[in-house]
Formats: structure tokens, sequence, C-alpha cells
């Protein structure tokens, strides 16, 4: 007997049988749950092939990390997850849930931006395409090295592509970063020395010979 037929024992007529449902394996769903800035984000139904810049930017709305090459290789769609820079465009978002992920949005706020952020801000660049990634991968060099030579700020900066303005604008704006935190670190100490300090109790002279 042909295996797509079946015969029906009561009429020994035999019959096509019906094709399976339907599958979505080819583009299986899932959900999950995104702990992005500090706060969970839930995914519902996404492909679990979609990458972590996409469901960043067209689930959750966060468009600061930009696509530019889809392939790793510009830097603009730089993250964190779990406080290692990654390109988010290599990650499969539903690897990171469960991760810390930070973006740029998570760096500051509108009406309090960090000072990476206020830095990079006042450079002179033409599209600004860019400086989101360019501001995480600052961010994520100065969290480890906190006096970085212009070297390895380079060496850093390296994996972020600008097609437009070039790069000694970002080098002033971190050593700009650098030396801010510097004086603050500085400020901070010496006020705490000062704090540590006995208070000073006005010296009293003799008496006079007057008042013996």
């Amino acid at each position: 007997m042909i295996p797509s037929e079946v015969t029906d024992p009561t009429h020994g007529e035999s019959e096509i049988a019906p094709p399976p449902p339907p599958t979505d394996s080819e583009h299986p769903e899932t959900s999950y749950v995104l702990r992005v800035n500090g706060i969970d984000r839930a995914v519902s139904s996404a492909w679990i092939g979609e990458s972590l810049l996409y469901v960043l930017r067209e689930r959750l709305g966060l468009a600061g990390a930009k696509d530019g090459c889809s392939q790793g290789e510009c830097g603009a769609c730089s993250v964190q997850v779990d406080g290692r820079l990654v390109a988010a465009c290599l990650v499969p978002a539903a690897t990171a849930a469960g991760c810390e992920i930070r973006t740029v949005e998570g760096l500051g706020t509108e009406e309090e931006p960090s000072d990476v952020q206020r830095a990079l801000s006042s450079c002179a660049v033409q599209c600004g395409f860019c400086l989101p990634g360019m501001a995480m991968t600052v961010h994520d060099l100065l969290e480890g090295n906190h006096q970085p030579t212009e070297l390895q700020t380079r060496q850093a900066l390296c994996g972020n592509l600008c097609r437009c303005s070039g790069y000694r604008g970002v080098l002033d704006a971190v050593r700009t970063v650098i030396d801010e935190r510097a004086e603050r670190a500085e400020h901070i100490e010496r006020a705490a020395r000062t704090a540590a300090e006995p208070p000073r109790i006005p010296q009293q002279s003799g008496p006079s010979e007057g008042d013996a």
C-alpha cells in the first residue's frame, strides 16, 4: 500500500491522507526577559535568531546603538553585556537573557548626561552616527583604565569606524574626561583629609606679669 494512502476497513476504499499541519520550525519563536540599563524588559514571540541590536532597536525602542555594517566591523552598535564590550549585531538576543546589558542610553539621562557623553557631544562632527558606539567604547576603556595614554585610547577606538570627521576631536574629549575625573578625585581626597583632621583648639596665651 502506498504510504500516503489509508484504507477504510469498513468500505475497503483507499483515500489520500491529509498532509501534516504546517509548522513554524524554520522560524521558531521564543520569549525571554532582557535586563537593559537596570530594567527588566520582556521580549515576546521573537524569532530566536534575532540579534541583540535588532531587539534593542526594533522591539525595545532603544535606538542609540546603530546598524552600520551588521558584521561586527564598524563599532556603531557597541554595548556592554555583563561588563564586556560587544558588537550587538553579532549577539543573538536570546543568549543575553539573564545578563546585564548597558546601552548608550544607560550612561546618563537627558537631564544629566554622563561626562563621556558631554565631552563627545562637544566634538565637531558631521553626522554623529558613530558617536554612540564611541561613547560605549570610551566608557568601557575608562572603567578599566582611569589614566589611559593617547596610544591606549587609539587602540581602544580602532574598532570604531568614523567615515567623515576623524578622531582628533574624540581623543581630545577623552583627555578632557580624564583630566576632569582626576581633578574631581583630587578634590574629594583633599576634602576627606580635611574632614579627618582633628579640630584645632585656639592656643591660649599664659598670664601676663600684670595679672600676677
